[in-house]
């Protein structure tokens, strides 16, 4: 009894010290996982269950920065917590089930632009732990830091960009945004077949035969079919994820001294923090122990 009591009481402390320490964090993740909530009833009662799979992914993605605090032995920043979760109901609840990628051009671009930078830095975290790892160490300059994060964001980006059209093409659910153009050129109009880019310019209406009918579409242009799209999330994954490296160089040169670069960047837990924690129940068992084997003294 006296040692689950203990246990109690030791978890109920850390508890209380992480809820005062992570204050902000955890109002944030309760507010954004009730409305979630509240939007996955709603969206029961109107029968469209693949929003409500949505809202189930979208609370399961929640989850992702203390899952990884705890696998890892990381500590997240206040502020990249805060962004990642911000980030994940952005994408899902407003961008997908709100419509707001359509409602709001630019929605799209500054998602992928902050996935650019987040990306960013998450692979920079990930070497930075690997070269003040007890066990290992790359030992990476700051340059190579830099590159090798931003290469992780970019990479993170086409590899998203392949899900997108893997999606388009098997269950069309355009992911990749079409854009409206004026003017296109393509070898394949060239009427001599000598790969000649033929120009078409001043596409005021596109009309698709489909099933013996002629259908205008109506949109004031030739319907371009994601390409640009594509290359602008991969141009502003680009910008996120230099910039971020940009910063990491000059945190990791000058070791910590960049204020803005530390809210995101994890911090390994102390191991003499557990050393401690550990010490300090040896002792505790141990003075349990000798309290039990010695015999109570009597009073004359």
């Amino acid at each position: 009894m006296g040692k689950q009591s203990k246990k109690k009481g030791n978890f109920l402390t850390s508890a209380h010290q992480a809820l005062q320490r992570k204050g902000v964090v955890t109002t944030v993740y309760l507010v954004l996982r009730l409305l979630v909530i509240l939007v996955m009833v709603a969206q029961f009662f109107n029968r469209n269950f693949e929003n409500v799979f949505l809202c189930i992914l979208t609370l399961v993605l929640l989850l992702l920065p203390t899952v990884l605090e705890r696998r890892l032995q990381i500590d997240l920043p206040n502020t990249l917590e805060i962004i990642i979760m911000l980030f994940i109901f952005a994408a899902e609840i407003l961008g997908e089930i709100q419509a707001y990628y359509t409602a709001f051009p630019y929605w799209d671009t500054m998602l992928h632009t902050l996935n650019g930078f987040l990306c960013a830095a998450i692979g920079f975290s990930l070497v930075d732990l690997c070269n003040r790892h007890e066990r290992f160490s790359l030992s990476l300059s700051p340059v190579f830091m830099a590159i090798v994060a931003f290469c992780f964001s970019m990479t993170i980006g086409v590899l998203w960009e392949f899900f997108e059209c893997a999606m388009d093409q098997f269950f069309l659910l355009d992911m990749q945004k079409d854009t409206v153009i004026s003017s296109i050129s393509s070898v394949l109009l060239d009427p001599t077949g000598r790969q000649r880019p033929f120009a078409i310019h001043g596409i005021t209406d596109l009309i698709v035969v489909a099933n013996g009918e002629q259908i205008p579409l109506g949109l004031g242009g030739y319907l371009d079919i994601g390409l640009l799209d594509t290359m602008n999330d991969l141009l502003v994954n680009f910008i996120g994820a230099a910039v971020f490296s940009f910063l990491g160089y000059f945190y990791v040169k000058n070791r910590g001294k960049g204020r803005f670069t530390r809210n995101f960047i994890p911090q390994v837990l102390s191991h003499r923090a557990h050393s401690e924690e550990a010490s300090d129940t040896a002792v505790s068992q141990e003075g349990d122990a000798q309290n039990f084997s010695d015999p109570p003294s009597r009073t004359e």
